[in-house]
This record gives C-alpha cells, structure tokens and sequence, in this order.
C-alpha cells in the first residue's frame, strides 16, 4: 500500500452546544485533549503527516498541546504535524488545511477532532479503499432507532425506511485534487457544506462506504465525553 496518504484534523470549532470556555478540541479525553487523540488515530492508521486547522486565535494554544503530547515537534520531522489558521465555516478549514499538503500526496483523510477514538481498523479501511481504485471512501454505520418525519408543528408525517439509511463518520478519504475540486466548486456556488463527501458528490463522483465503527462517536455534549471515557478504557483500537 502506498504510503502517500495525510490527514487533516478538523479543530476549529467553538463547540458552543458543549459549553465551556474552552474550544471542543482541547477538552480533555481521560487527560489527553480531544485534538491529540484524532492525531494518534490517523498517525496509527498510516498517514505520513498531518495537518491540523485550528481557529486562528488558538494556533499556538494547539501547537503548544500537540508538542506537550508528543505528537509532534523536531524529532518528528519525516511524520510531521502542522498547525495553520482555519475558516469560519468547516469548508474553509478543510480548504486552509489542503494547502498545507504538499502538492506530491495523492490521498488526504479528513478527520473529526470531536471524533477522538475512531479505530485504526477504520482508518486503515478507509486507506485501502483509497488504495484500491475509490475516488472518495465514508466509513458508515447502520442507522438503528426507528426514524420518523416530523412536520413544522410537532406532529409525525410518516416513518422513514431506514433500511436504506447510514450514519456518516470520519475520517472522510479522498483523492487530493478531487477534494480540492470540490470546495472550490461548492465555494464558487456560494455553497457551504457541512460534509467533504457532500461537495464531491456534487461532482457526480461516485463515493464508496467502508464499515465504520459505533466507537467512533463525536463528541457534541458532556454526556458524549463520559460515554467515551468508558470506550477508551474497554475497548482497544
């Protein structure tokens, strides 16, 4: 498998619905922030380097805690971990952090860093998949509660098929130009998308899914983080 793979870690959020003062990726996951541990993640599943974008007001606040953790710094030159100023929007994080890959990598991962604990078995499908043929790779999960239709007042219009239905998780894979392909052109349409694999479809590109793994849930509320606690001490990678 070819090795010309990195990843991008998303971290620029504010998690206004976690609350705090502090932004969602430094919230620390049995001691260790949320943003180290998608770094170990996508570094255990193979990528070569990795790009974090953070909020530009927080760059080195994150440097500082990547190098503290052991992720990066000197003696990780040929592995490297970069920090750059992310966007206001998701889509425009993700567009900072692909200019900070050089221009030789053929695949980038894009990684959650609200998504902590997401196993190198994915991270590794996800390469594969790349490696195979794909384009663009979503690792997903079966939707499992019974899903229902709701209208603007409260009532319930119809129960969802949900057989058909899956949960999107991270990371996301893709071919680097195809992915800068498609924000460029989601950018130009004046479109702001909440999913990378939203804007390469928009390309009629097709986008094959790889099992994805229920431990790999993202951290949105403080409920979330305690659940996780518990993953991290049970489950290995």
């Amino acid at each position: 498998m070819t090795t010309s793979c990195w990843g991008v870690v998303v971290a620029a959020g504010r998690g206004e619905r976690f609350g705090g003062n502090r932004p969602k990726a430094l919230i620390e996951l049995a001691g260790t922030p949320l943003v180290v541990h998608a770094v170990r993640s996508l570094r255990a599943g193979g990528c070569m380097g990795i790009v974090v974008a953070a909020a530009a007001d927080l760059v080195s606040v994150m440097a500082d805690r990547l190098r503290e953790s052991g992720v990066t710094g000197a003696a990780l030159v040929p592995d490297p971990v970069v920090v750059v100023a992310g966007g206001s929007t998701r889509q425009r994080s993700v567009s900072a952090a692909l200019e900070a890959v050089p221009d030789d990598v053929r695949w980038v991962l894009i990684h959650d860093a609200a998504r902590p604990l997401a196993p190198t078995s994915v991270v590794r499908a996800v390469r594969s998949a790349l490696s195979g043929g794909a384009a663009a790779v979503v690792p997903v999960v079966a939707v499992v509660d019974t899903i229902k239709s709701v209208a603007p007042d409260g009532l319930i219009t119809a129960t969802v098929d949900r057989s058909g239905l899956r949960r999107a998780q991270t990371p996301q894979g893709f071919e680097r130009a195809v992915l800068i392909r498609a924000l460029e052109m989601s950018s130009r349409s004046g479109h702001e998308l909440t999913d990378d694999a939203a804007a390469v479809a928009a390309l009629d590109i097709p986008i094959l899914t790889v099992p994805g793994d229920e431990r790999s849930l993202k951290i949105t509320t403080p409920a979330d983080l305690v659940i996780a606690e518990a993953l991290l001490t049970r489950s290995p990678s």
